[in-house]
């Protein structure tokens, strides 16, 4: 089993945002559900965002309930430092993010990370009202 602990940097606004919003809800009676975003940020061995980058979590993200802040997460982390350069892990399901700390499942990944099986735990660090927020996850992956 491979234990990963990294920081997920999630920057919506700004000169240079790593996530924009790609799909808006076709009416305001539906709130947020459906808003969707692209996302390429990067993945950090500490919370600042000036820590050595160890990766890039590439995908999209959607809010996906009508009555909650949940988002259905379909991420690739893909690592560029030592011996996981080059792999990735993939990350499909509920990111319930108003918890404390939430469970994700790894469903796949490559090189290093073929056949990978596991779970992310989330924990918000940071996060203010434009919607940036930074999030650790320790990741937990069997893989051949």
């Amino acid at each position: 089993m491979t234990r990963l602990h990294f920081y997920f940097h999630d920057i919506v606004d700004g000169k240079n945002p790593t996530a924009m919003q790609i799909i808006r809800p076709p009416n305001k009676s539906a709130g947020s559900f459906g808003m969707t975003f692209m996302a390429d940020d990067p993945l950090t061995e500490k919370p600042e965002p000036t820590s050595k980058l160890v990766g890039r979590a590439q995908g999209i993200y959607a809010l996906a309930s009508q009555h909650d802040i949940d988002l259905l997460m379909v991420m690739n982390f893909a690592f560029s430092e030592g011996i996981y350069n080059g792999s990735s892990l993939c990350i499909l399901g509920r990111n319930a993010v108003l918890n404390t700390v939430w469970e994700m499942p790894i469903v796949g990944g490559s090189g290093i990370f073929r056949f990978a099986r596991g779970y992310a735990l989330a924990k918000t660090v940071w996060f203010n009202k434009n919607g940036n927020a930074v999030v650790e996850y320790n990741v937990s992956a069997v893989h051949y």
